[in-house]
């Protein structure tokens, strides 16, 4: 018998605590998956030492983090623990389960908030045009497909500063090309009713036009589909976005978020209100937005040096 197997209670507990964050929190499935893994290695922790999740108290949850840093988890996964242990406790005291929480003076480790990469506008532009919109008339129907379903993939990453996990979920009634909108579901399972882009409007409507038709198996309502004519999947857009950077922009990491990152940049950097910014992007906090501000900053200075005679 596996003596680190978790008692059934245990079990049970972790998972009445996880359907409060996914039905209750409405967090995202990675964020629940996430704490769940977080709450399991606590409760594996206590259980070797004789304890419980019930049971625990400050001393023991800190030899916890303790553990953590000396198997060499990084200052953000051990914040993310603390993340969750604060939550697990919370929810335990709120639903009658425990009567103090343990974690109520844990601090969490810092972790370095680094800006995020943004691509300068022609390198944007460099990369979202590099799919082809009027391919070849005797290239492989196949191949013209999955060019134009990248070029429209690509138009909505930067065009509408979509998240990878918003455009894996699009489905054919969330577009609509006339008004020039596109409906996500962002984190928390908040909708967001954004604008496209003119350039956005035309490779989707090629796509919808030329492409999917090609890709996609009978039935299915997801607007973008992969080479398995299957629903297309971050890991799938991932892809397409490190592919296509690779070729043309060697040198530079850019991922599905950088695109996003630089849609927010661009649109401050433009004159856009930061709260405006805010409501496109989801976020919850004006304070993650800012983040951008500081970016914008950081490259006015470079303007400055470059261009001034006496910087």
């Amino acid at each position: 018998m596996d003596k680190d197997a978790l008692p059934p209670s245990e079990l049970d507990l972790i998972d009445a605590f996880i359907g409060h964050l996914r039905l209750e929190r409405h967090l995202a499935a990675h964020t629940v998956a996430a704490y769940r893994g977080d709450v399991m290695q606590l409760a594996t922790f206590l259980h070797r030492g004789g304890s419980s999740l019930l049971g625990a108290d400050r001393g023991s949850l800190r030899r916890f983090l303790a553990q953590q840093h000396t198997l060499g988890y990084s200052r953000a996964s051990i914040a993310r623990r603390v993340a969750a242990i604060h939550a697990f406790f919370r929810w335990s005291v709120a639903d009658g389960r425990a009567a103090a929480d343990p974690s109520q003076l844990l601090g969490r480790p810092k972790v370095v908030n680094r800006l995020p990469t943004v691509l300068r506008p022609v390198e944007a532009e460099i990369l979202v045009e590099a799919p082809p919109e009027a391919p070849e008339p005797d290239a492989d129907p196949f191949e013209v497909a999955v060019a134009l379903r990248d070029r429209a993939i690509l138009e909505l990453l930067y065009g509408s500063g979509l998240r990878v996990s918003e455009v894996a979920g699009l489905t054919l009634d969330r577009v609509d090309l006339d008004r020039g909108r596109v409906r996500v579901m962002g984190k928390g399972a908040k909708e967001r009713d954004l604008p496209m882009s003119e350039a956005s409007v035309d490779a989707v409507a090629a796509w919808l036009g030329s492409g999917r038709e090609v890709l996609a198996a009978d039935g299915t309502t997801a607007l973008f589909l992969n080479r398995r004519r299957r629903p297309i999947g971050p890991r799938d857009i991932r892809a397409l976005v490190e592919g296509y950077s690779r070729r043309l922009l060697p040198g530079r990491r850019v991922t599905p978020h950088t695109l996003r990152h630089s849609f927010a940049t661009h649109l401050l950097e433009g004159g856009a209100d930061i709260r405006a910014v805010q409501e496109l992007l989801g976020h919850a906090s004006v304070a993650t937005t800012q983040r951008y501000t500081h970016v914008s900053r950081t490259r006015l200075v470079e303007a400055y040096q470059r261009s001034h005679p006496r910087a």
